[in-house]
């Protein structure tokens, strides 16, 4: 299920065969519409990953944040719940509703150190705020309620098909198209990079393995600087497809201003869920982000299609010249 927002691509999902996936477009704030789903569909679990997510977007309008991540969690809790007090015997054992959240609810961390399960919330963006009130809602119905939950506090995410405002693919499509790579500051903030397909993995070993009310840190293991991947990225470019002029892509860099409560560094202990649960990442960044650029240039289309707002034609079966 998905609204469809800006970042909403129905394209992402091409390669999926048909018989394996049934899309649903609706609003996670729309209660009603949820539960009738729930009822219609009923699953063994529920996996929340729907959110507003991009940190700058949360600084110039935080309201849909609000809405979204807030409102829109005490939604799906609410017919989770209505669905899960309905039920009976081994389908009222087995089923789980799975929270995906961010370390960014943390807070920031110095030069060393590392996110644990423990740490307490210090989250320093609107972005952050509304996925850290979103954590405690989960964790209420569960103490309240009795809901199964599980949440689960991930790295930064990458991999093919991530809407082109993030980091990565940003930096691949800019330069690629001869345009300014703008780094924050002085390049030298701190995160830590997940490849999305162990993402996806460690989600399923939460959701079946999981113990209902725990928290999951999910992290890649993989610490950079911001500097650090758009140089590695500039590196694989120069190899993959290198420019005409045999410049080097690296001299599109630029520095801009650093945004308002810009976290210096993230950094994730994963030792719970590898202990507990025996999941771990699979790829190295450097096997990840190689065949992240290497699928951006694959598909230019897929990047053109949004870049150029084609993919929101499509979606909602507009003209070539309407925009939503």
């Amino acid at each position: 299920m998905d609204k469809l927002t800006y970042a909403g691509n129905i394209d992402s999902l091409e390669h999926i065969p048909p018989e394996k996936l049934n899309f649903v477009r609706g609003d996670i704030c729309d209660t009603d519409f949820v539960y009738a789903l729930i009822c219609t569909t009923l699953p063994d679990g529920i996996f929340h990953l729907a959110a507003e997510s991009h940190v700058d977007r949360s600084i110039d309008g935080p309201s849909v944040f609000i809405e979204t991540n807030i409102i829109g969690t005490y939604s799906m809790l609410t017919a989770a719940r209505r669905y899960y007090d309905n039920l009976n015997g081994s389908e009222k054992e087995s089923f789980r509703f799975l929270h995906i959240s961010t370390d960014e609810v943390y807070g920031s961390l110095g030069s060393t150190g590392y996110f644990t399960e423990e740490t307490p919330y210090s989250p320093n963006s609107p972005y952050s705020a509304s996925k850290a009130s979103s954590d405690h809602l989960v964790r209420a119905w569960h103490q309240t309620y009795g809901l199964p939950v599980l949440t689960t506090n991930c790295s930064n995410n990458y991999g093919p098909r991530q809407f082109p405002e993030k980091l990565i693919p940003l930096v691949i499509h800019n330069a690629l198209a001869g345009k300014e790579l703008p780094i924050y500051g002085d390049g030298k903030n701190i995160r830590d990079w997940l490849y999305v397909e162990d993402h996806c993995k460690a989600l399923y070993t939460v959701m079946t393995k999981g113990l209902c009310g725990e928290i999951y840190n999910v992290g890649g293991n993989c610490e950079r600087q911001n500097i650090e991947i758009v140089k590695t990225i500039c590196s694989i470019l120069d190899k993959l497809r290198p420019k005409n002029d045999g410049t080097k892509y690296e001299t599109q860099i630029v520095f801009v201003k650093d945004r308002p409560g810009h976290d210096k560094r993230y950094a994730i202990d994963a030792f719970k869920i590898k202990d507990k649960l025996g999941w771990e990442p699979e790829e190295t960044f450097e096997t990840g982000i190689k065949k992240t650029v290497l699928w951006y240039i694959e598909n230019h289309n897929w990047v053109q299609h949004i870049m150029d707002g084609t993919y929101q034609c499509q979606r909602l079966g507009l003209g070539e010249t309407q925009r939503d």
